[in-house]
C-alpha cells in the first residue's frame, strides 16, 4: 500500500462531506486525513484526502467518486509537485516541564507560544507531517495536557490549480 493525496473540488452543500466519506467506508479504506473548506469560488469546497492504498483500488475510487453528482474534479496530487502542510496545536504543562526548556526544544521548528499562563503553554506550528511528528517526539508524553492536529492540505507548485478560469466560466454557462 502507498499513501496518496486527493485534491477534490465539490458543490457547496449540505451532505457531499457524508457521501464522499461513506465511500471511503463502504469499501473498508481508512482516511487518513481529510481537510475541507471553501475555495475561491464561494459555490465549491475543496478536499484534501489522504489515503493509504494500492494504485488500484485508488483507481476504483476515484471512478466511484466522479460517479457523485456533487463530485466536480480530482486529481491525485504527488508530493514532489506541490506543497503540504498541517495545523499542530500543542499545549505542555509548565508544572512538569521548564518554559526555557520547551522553548528552547520548540525553536528549530518555528513553533509559535498562542498561549501562556503559569500552568501551561501552547504552540502552533504548521509545517509538514513529519516535522510535527519529530516536534512531537522531542516533547515528553508527561508533558503534553493536550493536542490537536488539522487534516493536510495540499497546493500544487507553479500556476496549474484545481479551479481554472475555462471551469469557472463553464458552470456561469451552465447556471
Amino acid at each position: 500500500m502507498s499513501r496518496h493525496t486527493l485534491a477534490v473540488l465539490v458543490n457547496n452543500q449540505p451532505g457531499v462531506l457524508a457521501r464522499v466519506a461513506a465511500l471511503f467506508s463502504r469499501r473498508g479504506f481508512n482516511i487518513e486525513s481529510l481537510a475541507v473548506g471553501p475555495t475561491e469560488e464561494p459555490s465549491l469546497s475543496r478536499m484534501t484526502i489522504v489515503v493509504n492504498v494500492e494504485e488500484q483500488a485508488l483507481e476504483q475510487v476515484s471512478k466511484q467518486l466522479n460517479k457523485l453528482i456533487d463530485v466536480l474534479r480530482i486529481v491525485e496530487m504527488p508530493a514532489a509537485s506541490g506543497f503540504e502542510r498541517e495545523l499542530l496545536l500543542i499545549k505542555l504543562d509548565l508544572t512538569k516541564a521548564s518554559r526555557d526548556n520547551l522553548v528552547a526544544l520548540s525553536a528549530p521548528f518555528d513553533a509559535r507560544i498562542v498561549d501562556e499562563d503559569d500552568a501551561s503553554i501552547t504552540f502552533e506550528l504548521t509545517s509538514t507531517r513529519e516535522q510535527l511528528e519529530q516536534l512531537l517526539a522531542i516533547f515528553n508524553a508527561d508533558w503534553i495536557l493536550e493536542l490537536v492536529q488539522s487534516g493536510m492540505v495540499a497546493l500544487q507548485r507553479g500556476t496549474s490549480t484545481l479551479i481554472t478560469p475555462r471551469f469557472t466560466q463553464q458552470r456561469a454557462e451552465q447556471a
